[in-house]
């Protein structure tokens, strides 16, 4: 992960309860962060989907954050099987020799899995969401059209046209016309690593298809607009967007 500023917003565990965890996965375990209400019973559940960075500081925020907001949050390390994010100093290489290794059949088992952990925590089986940046954005798009019985799903500037390789074989432009589950993606129209092009060709998509879900696309506006230990940080566009995925996420979770 490269060297930035540390993260502006701090969540305290106040009413809290937060910490790592081992979630199994088919006889393995993979290692999480999670974070609920200490008072709440049967709180609703929100997958938190990393950053390619892993499960850092600021998803772990990410999770308290909607602790206090009354889910129980839980991030899964997803590619820990391909290695270890912090240990590398630049992306292209992180990209390189981890992430590209990790396939999405891998993702969707390892969040299958996170959402059963959080039912045994006392979770609401009933109410499940997810949410991801970037990378998570993409998984978030994907990991709706795989799981249908998701109550919602917020995806942050994930990529939605991309190269078909055999450990990715779908993206989210081709799940658009089927997807049942809601999703609101937040993206920003000065992202370089993602084109308008191809934000309007999903949304083209989606409307084609009588889609519930939406785009909302933040008018010069970078990439990781939300990750506030980042200089691509813009904390107007950042505080909107997070009350756009609080209002979806209850909207949703309360059908």
């Amino acid at each position: 992960m490269p060297t930035t500023p540390p993260n502006l917003i701090k969540t305290d565990t106040l009413g809290l309860i937060a910490g790592d965890a081992k979630i199994p996965v088919h006889g393995s375990e993979i290692p999480a962060y999670w974070a609920m209400p200490a008072d709440k019973s049967h709180p609703p559940i929100i997958l938190v989907v990393q950053e390619i960075f892993g499960v850092h500081e600021h998803i772990k925020d990410v999770c308290r954050r909607f602790a206090k907001a009354g889910y129980l949050a839980v991030a899964p390390e997803l590619y820990v099987r391909q290695g270890d994010a912090s240990t590398y100093a630049d992306v292209p290489t992180l990209i390189e020799h981890v992430v590209s290794k990790v396939t999405d059949a891998q993702v969707m088992a390892d969040l299958d899995a996170s959402v059963a952990w959080a039912v045994k925590k006392g979770g609401d089986a009933t109410k499940v969401s997810i949410t991801g940046f970037c990378w998570g954005g993409r998984i978030t798009w994907m990991y709706a059209a795989h799981n249908i019985a998701l109550k919602a799903g917020v995806a942050w500037y994930g990529g939605l046209v991309r190269p078909v390789t055999p450990l990715t074989p779908t993206h989210p432009i081709d799940v658009a016309a089927t997807l049942s589950v809601p999703v609101l993606g937040l993206y920003g129209a000065d992202d370089t690593g993602i084109p308008v092009e191809t934000v309007e060709k999903m949304q083209a998509a989606l409307k084609a298809a009588g889609s519930r879900s939406q785009i909302h696309l933040y008018p010069d506006t970078p990439h990781a607009f939300h990750a506030d230990y980042r200089p691509s940080y813009r904390q107007t566009q950042a505080d909107d967007g997070w009350k756009r995925c609080l209002a979806w996420l209850a909207a949703h979770c309360a059908r």
